[in-house]
């Protein structure tokens, strides 16, 4: 199988150059201090569609024939691939129809269908669209943009490469969020023809993971889960393209947990003020995994930046959770006058900020004389959430933490 190479990858950029935007990278300090050294966030969440997408959907678009933009284009995507599609139809005079899952965000679906494309939505996840939108194009002759199977796609992608070996000529280490493998096909690519000892390094959700068996396997193998916030990167199968890049050229692919995603849009959002989705946050995950893992200078690649406002409020919330900086506890005190008063005063003593409480005397295995105080804080972190906790045990409450 022919890979792509670097000179096709500059001449996709040269075709990208009046489209897409060149994104920043930006430095992080709260990073840099666990690396031991630079780290670089490359802001794929602000290019146009925010996410890369639109990179390889125009330059598969766009080396169409006439006659087969005559026919429209067909794609499947669980949001981001689907913006990037329906604008690059727009720009380029050809229709776009996009089947999405059911359970697609509000927020992508909204979006994909302001930039032009009819959207259609079948299946639970995007195996169930990516068959309905090869079952249109072999009925209609419409063209499918597959979100990483063609070379043009990762020759559209592998322009973000490019631009961090421009934007950071020392890399060394350049980490991608990876589902079907189409951005690090291409970026890895760009990063070892112009700076062949640099790392590239893939991340995938740990209950979303095809890559790590399919590696072991030597071809591609299906993945038994796909649940996880990161609805981005949860391709259950890598295309026989993509996996001959990502084997040849890949120098590791780590898992990163939910609350380390989580966690890594929370860093992106109060340390950096970068909106990121989970898919999008994974490299940022990496480096909160294992942050002696990478050599410095480091790049991570943001590589989308569409949730929805409520999935943002929800993963904020686990992601304090995760941080220790959010704790839901429920603590039996005795029933009467003055018990709730004296342990809120514990807690508040101890720096504890109470957002919420709940008293009741039913509860499981509450004993007889006792109530339930069920409350929620707002702490500094691990070390001082168990602080609070060893406090109101060493007052003889019982105290259960709420997951």
């Amino acid at each position: 199988m022919q890979r792509v190479t670097l000179d096709e990858i500059r001449a996709a950029a040269d075709l990208l150059e009046p489209i897409v935007r060149h994104t920043p990278v930006d430095s992080s300090r709260p990073l840099q201090e666990m690396v031991g050294g630079p780290v670089f966030l490359k802001c794929e969440n602000l290019q146009r569609t925010g996410s890369f997408k639109i990179r390889g959907a125009y330059t598969r678009i766009a080396r169409l024939t006439d006659a087969e933009r005559a026919n429209g284009v067909v794609a499947a995507s669980a949001g981001n691939h689907a913006q990037g599609v329906a604008l690059a139809a727009r720009m380029l005079g050809t229709a776009a129809t996009v089947f999405m899952p059911v359970g697609a965000s509000i927020a992508k679906l909204a979006a994909t269908k302001a930039y032009g494309a009819t959207v259609h939505l079948v299946g639970d996840t995007i195996e169930g669209s990516l068959q309905a939108a090869r079952a249109m194009s072999a009925e209609t002759g419409a063209v499918l943009v597959h979100p990483f199977d063609h070379p043009d796609i990762l020759r559209g992608q592998g322009t973000v490469g490019l631009e961090i070996c421009d934007q950071v000529p020392d890399v060394a280490t350049v980490i991608v969020a990876t589902g079907g493998g189409g951005l690090i096909s291409g970026i890895a690519t760009a990063v070892k023809g112009l700076r062949p000892g640099a790392r590239v390094v893939g991340v995938q959700a740990e209950s979303a993971a095809a890559w790590p068996a399919s590696l072991a396997a030597g071809h591609p193998v299906r993945a038994t889960s796909m649940t996880t916030l990161a609805d981005g990167i949860a391709v259950d199968t890598p295309s026989d393209l993509t996996f001959d890049h990502v084997s040849h050229l890949v120098d590791e692919i780590v898992t990163v947990s939910e609350g380390q995603l989580s966690r890594a849009m929370l860093l992106c959002l109060e340390r950096a003020k970068l909106v990121v989705e989970p898919a999008g946050a994974a490299a940022v995950a990496a480096i909160l995994a294992h942050p002696h893992a990478f050599t410095p200078p480091v790049v991570a690649v943001l590589s989308g930046g569409n949730i929805d406002p409520l999935l943002l409020l929800h993963v904020t919330q686990h992601g304090l959770v995760a941080a220790g900086r959010f704790l839901s506890l429920r603590v039996d005190i005795p029933d009467r006058p003055g018990s709730l008063a004296r342990m809120l005063t514990l807690v508040g003593d101890h720096g504890g900020n109470v957002i919420d409480v709940v008293h009741s005397r039913v509860g499981s295995g509450l004993r007889l004389g006792d109530v339930q105080v069920s409350l929620r804080l707002e702490c500094r972190g691990h070390d001082h959430s168990e602080e609070i906790m060893a406090v109101l045990s060493q007052a003889g409450l019982t105290v259960h933490v709420d997951e």
